[in-house]
């Protein structure tokens, strides 16, 4: 719909030509334009309802009755708005319900500051500062907590029959419960599909790791549908290549290369990480394992070997599951260790969830990840640019268990 422009001038003979940005107040044009159109659309919805009741068989002899002030909190502004009655308390207004109080728009207002981390008090502080609107910590809390909801039916949606990848891993987040703060693990899982786009499989937080725990969440994915996966990488949970294997015999468990790096670079200085990293390259991208077992003797015995020997002893403790990875192709190898986006999707999550000292309890961890992760999820839109490749090795190496499913 065009207006035309002899309406806008007319619309804007009132605005104040010295201070032309009053018109974006609440009391200027833009507010009172608000105003009056949801007034006018509003006394719209009564005199259909009226007409409805006229033509109805009972001819209902029904009248307007006035109005009575209401205010609701639309999403950058409160509006005082004349809401129109009839005569018998029929009328039921579709704009602003009845015992509504917020307009669409004001809750995804808060809940996307929330998502980017902001607490409670200071989600309040901004709506008060940027648009004067005084909202109280409860309504923020209550908006905010509507949102487990989504959660829960996201967590039990139906997934891919098939992954060709999976990356498990870990966050350390603190979390009261039972009258202490706990340094609790919260257990992400990235799939990735079969045409190289990637999905958030679930959340699940737990306060110890353990064959237990991940047998419980491998017999969830393939409740909620998943029939295999091809390679399952993880970070040396306890417990998790036989919890894996137990629910998906085919399995093949990996270490994550990237994540096996940066253990061993924890024990490195700043200054030496480049020189050691370097050296481990020698490792992680031989050819075969024979000539990733040498490279890893030949680290052993040279100068960061035995300056740093507790990172020889990180890779031999895991060489069972590094093992694996020499197996496969380059290209597959890229895609799980140069876009191991489980590590880069954790990072973006730490930045959401550092300001806040402790959540109070499990749920609201899980709900503020839950909108990190859907904010960043937003960004997936295409495979990484090396998936073609990996993907005709996929079909090599699995055959109908990965072409079944393009």
């Amino acid at each position: 719909m065009t207006i035309d422009k002899a309406t806008l001038d007319k619309l804007l003979e009132g605005v104040d030509p010295h201070n032309p940005q009053s018109m974006f107040t609440d009391a200027g044009l833009f507010g009172q334009l608000k105003k009056a159109l949801a007034e006018r659309m509003l006394q719209a919805e009564l005199t259909h309802h009226l007409e409805q009741q006229r033509n109805s068989p009972e001819q209902t002899r029904n009248h307007r009755n006035g109005s009575s002030k209401k205010s609701v909190l639309a999403a950058e502004t409160r509006l005082e708005l004349n809401i129109p009655r009839d005569r018998d308390g029929s009328f039921e207004p579709q704009l602003v319900a009845k015992h509504q109080r917020r307009l669409p728009g004001f809750d995804d207002k808060v809940i996307a500051l929330y998502a980017r981390g902001l607490p409670v008090r200071e989600i309040q502080g901004h709506l008060t500062e940027l648009y004067g609107l005084e909202v109280s910590p409860d309504l923020i809390s209550t908006i905010t907590g509507e949102v487990m909801d989504e959660v829960i039916e996201w967590q039990n949606r139906p997934l891919e029959p098939m992954y060709p990848l999976v990356f498990f891993d870990a966050l350390r987040v603190k979390i009261r419960d039972e009258g202490t703060v706990k340094n609790k693990a919260v257990y992400l899982a990235l799939g990735v599909r079969a045409d190289g786009t990637k999905e958030i499989l679930g959340i699940w937080i737990e306060q110890t790791e353990g064959a237990k725990f991940w047998l419980r969440v491998m017999t969830e994915l393939k409740n909620r549908g998943v029939e295999d996966v091809l390679i399952a990488v993880v970070d040396g949970l306890k417990g998790f290549p036989q919890a894996i294997n137990a629910v998906f015999p085919q399995a093949q468990v990996q270490t994550c290369i990237v994540h096996l790096i940066r253990n061993s670079l924890e024990f490195v200085g700043w200054k030496e990480r480049k020189l050691v990293a370097a050296e481990l390259k020698n490792i992680y991208r031989a050819t075969t394992e024979d000539e990733a077992q040498r490279a890893l003797e030949a680290f052993a015995s040279g100068p960061w070997g035995l300056k740093y020997p507790t990172i020889t002893a990180i890779w031999r403790r895991q060489w069972q599951e590094v093992i694996p990875f020499f197996a496969y192709p380059m290209e597959v190898r890229r895609i799980m260790y140069t876009t191991n986006a489980i590590e880069s999707l954790n990072m973006q999550v730490r930045k959401v969830i550092k300001n806040r000292g402790h959540f109070p309890n499990d749920e609201a961890a899980t709900k503020l990840i839950w909108l990190a992760l859907r904010n960043i999820a937003k960004n997936w839109k295409m495979p990484a640019i090396t998936w073609r490749a990996a993907k005709n090795q996929f079909a090599i190496l699995f055959a109908e268990r990965f072409t079944a499913h393009l």
